[in-house]
């Protein structure tokens, strides 16, 4: 890993990427190095459980997962690292993405995801999410923050 990446974007469908553009469109402009991985919970079980146990030891900070339908993802991700995962419920099904956030915000204990909104208004808010967690430690990126914060409130 040579960016230093900090975010590790994880899609479990390449249909997932065009809802998920404004993520990648926040994180660059905090200037926050990410990662885009595609990997499905139900079709890559393997590669999936792998970026999850390895993303703390390659530096990663946050893991936001997007998925639709059983999206089952976030979940399996959670399972398998200690570091905070942010869910995003993707449309596409009969359902419109409901059934994405239902199988996201119910987790059971022990097992945390923080879920966005469906699609891609939770995709810029799990971007959000992550510069907030990462500003915690980032005195640099919290001015950041709060910058856009201010530009937020002025309308």
């Amino acid at each position: 890993m040579n960016k230093n990446f900090k975010v590790l974007i994880i899609l479990g469908s390449k249909s997932d990427l065009e809802k998920m553009e404004s993520c990648k469109t926040f994180l660059d402009k905090f200037e926050i190095p990410y990662n885009l991985e595609i990997s499905s919970a139900h079709r890559n079980t393997e590669k999936t459980r792998l970026l999850a146990e390895t993303a703390e030891s390659k530096g990663y900070q946050v893991i936001i997962a997007a998925a639709g339908m059983a999206a089952a993802l976030p979940g399996v991700v959670a399972a398998h690292t200690s570091l905070p995962v942010i869910g995003v419920p993707m449309p596409g099904s009969a359902l419109n993405g409901v059934d994405a956030l239902y199988s996201i915000v119910q987790m059971p204990a022990g097992v945390p995801v923080a879920c966005m909104a469906i699609g891609s208004h939770g995709a810029k808010n799990a971007a959000l999410m992550a510069v907030r967690i990462l500003a915690l430690n980032d005195k640099s990126l919290a001015e950041k923050l709060k910058q856009y914060q201010d530009e937020l409130a002025k309308g």
